[in-house]
């Protein structure tokens, strides 16, 4: 056993337990969690310096890897231990392994997001699925999307299931809140909205050449898109389907348009 890791206490235990599942104490502390083996080991390879505490059991101390305890124990931060029955009752996933880390929440500066001479982000409107959002963070890092834009109904990004479904991209991509799409035209960005149907859309694969700052545009996963958003777009784009499906899943929408666009932006 390490002798790095001391007991967890009473209060620390509470704690985490407030940061899985209370959206304002997350906000209030600036702090989140990460749980699992690969996800914590992969944060402390690449973004170490988030690292707030380490939380593993005892067991888990017992399994641990020559690799994993190295980078571990490299990593300058409190580590506490704890038994199983503790830690499955702090533990957000159904079959826990073990391992657990707070992180601090990054802090990212919109204003040199935008003052960038090009600019590809993603906004998304009413997005409450946190699994949709979580998909959408790691998609839009993966397309190396500058930014994605969150209205406040949105699926909190430090949800412990967003979290998961970013798997680790949520400390590389900015992500802000955007109330509408008002600041974007303010900020010389050019909008597309995605519709799955509409008089005036045009179906994406006509669409040749993109502006150098552009954002698109997602709606919630039962609604679409605002009435707003639709009329302040600059353009707007419809992916074809098959007749017999009605429209894809919002997090599949964001893969193929990035994808898309994307290609378009560095072309």
């Amino acid at each position: 056993m390490s002798s790095l890791a001391s007991p967890l206490t009473r209060a620390q235990a509470a704690r985490i337990r407030e940061l899985f599942r209370d959206k304002r104490v997350r906000k209030a502390e600036g702090a989140f969690i990460i749980e699992g083996a690969k996800p914590v080991h992969d944060v402390l390879i690449n973004y170490p310096t988030f690292v707030q505490t380490l939380v593993v059991t005892e067991d888990y101390l017992q399994r641990e890897g020559h690799q994993e305890r190295l980078v571990r124990e490299s990593v300058n931060v409190p580590t506490f231990r704890c038994l199983n029955r503790a830690f499955s009752a702090l533990s957000d996933l159904e079959t826990p392994q073990g391992i657990l880390a707070v992180l601090h929440q990054p802090r990212w500066d919109e204003d040199h997001v935008f003052a960038q001479a090009r600019l590809f982000g993603l906004y998304g409107e009413k997005l409450q699925d946190p699994a949709n959002v979580g998909a959408i963070i790691r998609t839009a890092a993966a397309f190396d999307a500058n930014a994605l834009w969150l209205t406040p109904e949105s699926a909190d990004v430090y949800n412990p299931k967003v979290v998961r479904a970013t798997a680790g991209a949520l400390l590389s991509l900015p992500v802000f809140i955007a109330r509408d799409v008002t600041r974007f035209s303010q900020r010389g960005c050019a909008v597309f909205a995605a519709e799955a149907r509409g008089a005036e859309t045009v179906k994406m694969e006509t669409i040749r050449e993109v502006p150098m700052r552009l954002v698109i545009a997602l709606g919630n996963e039962s609604r679409g898109l605002s009435a707003h958003t639709i009329k302040e777009a600059t353009r707007r784009f419809t992916i074809p389907l098959n007749p017999r499906i009605e429209s894809l899943n919002v997090a599949a929408t964001a893969a193929i348009a990035l994808h898309f666009f994307g290609g378009l932006s560095r072309s």
